[in-house]
């Protein structure tokens, strides 16, 4: 079961101008082949499908905890596509095309289909598939193909970060590379031991190191590249026996019980011209009166 809080992994900025076209982009780092909707279904079937978890314990520790930890992150990319396209049209009269801004836009789904939020799709609007899913049942190749998910995750990201400036999509992008790159690393501390081959000699891939990139600083200058969360308040405690040691920057890695401190989900405004959330003022009145009456008050 995943324990749900009230909050997003990061405190994201709220932008001043939206950016339609650049949260197109974003979509890929959702529902992409290799986006955060594939990590997590990858590592969820995974994790259900574990053969032998009492004898594996800390492997299937692992792969759980990160499992947590990418649900949260299908939550950050989707309040960031939500904050980049905000503003986009305006209310008004439908008969003046408040929404006309829309027509031009690279996905025409995000006001048409969905009200100006994500969609569980890539960045040319093809849906999410759960042909991205990889469970063999073999451990080792299961390993294996989380590292190069994870590498190839990396590589979208920061080609993703040098197709938009936008502050809201930085923010999360630098974050994500910090947290994607503890994942690369986990898997190889898991592969070296299974195998004893040290996969960590090919990394970073790409080969840039995440300070280059300027909203990645300070979530490393905050030792999160050498954090693994259980997002457990009391399981998944044998994931120690993998990460442990020293991160390639030459700090101590650390596991920490349960979850980052996070920040505030984004309270997305109406958007009357979308009739989202179609409820009007009088509407949401009788709706109070509603919910107090069924409360006793």
């Amino acid at each position: 079961m995943i324990l749900r809080m009230d909050k997003l992994l990061i405190d994201l900025p709220r932008p001043e101008s939206p950016d339609a076209n650049a949260a197109a982009a974003v979509q890929e780092l959702l529902g992409g082949k290799y986006g955060e909707m594939s990590t997590l279904n990858n590592y969820m079937f995974q994790s259900f499908n574990f053969r032998q978890k009492k004898k594996f314990r800390p492997f299937y520790e692992l792969i759980a905890s990160i499992t947590a930890e990418e649900f949260g992150h299908v939550e950050l990319v989707s309040n960031t596509i939500n904050l980049m396209i905000t503003g986009t049209t305006f209310p008004g009269d439908p008969n003046i095309a408040p929404m006309e801004n829309a027509k031009d836009k690279r996905n025409s789904y995000h006001f048409i289909q969905t009200a100006q939020t994500s969609l569980p799709g890539d960045s040319m609007g093809r849906p999410w598939s759960g042909d991205n899913v990889f469970n063999s049942g073999n451990l080792v190749l299961d390993l294996l193909h989380n590292f190069f998910l994870e590498c190839g995750a990396r590589t979208h990201k920061m080609r993703v970060y040098e197709m938009t400036d936008h502050p809201v999509a930085r923010e999360m992008i630098g974050y994500l590379l910090v947290r994607g790159g503890v994942h690369v690393l986990a898997y190889a501390k898991a592969l070296e031991i299974m195998t004893g081959v040290d996969m960590k000699k090919m990394l970073p891939i790409p080969d840039l190191d995440n300070r280059k990139f300027d909203t990645a600083r300070k979530f490393e200058a905050q030792g999160s590249q050498r954090k693994l969360y259980t997002f457990s308040p009391e399981d998944y405690q044998q994931i120690s026996q993998i990460w442990k040691g020293n991160h390639p920057d030459g700090g101590q890695l650390e596991v920490i019980k349960g979850a980052p401190h996070g920040g505030p989900i984004p309270d997305l405004e109406e958007v009357p011209e979308e009739f989202a959330p179609g409820v009007s003022e009088e509407d949401f009145k009788e709706i109070a009166k509603r919910l107090q009456r069924s409360a006793g008050l």
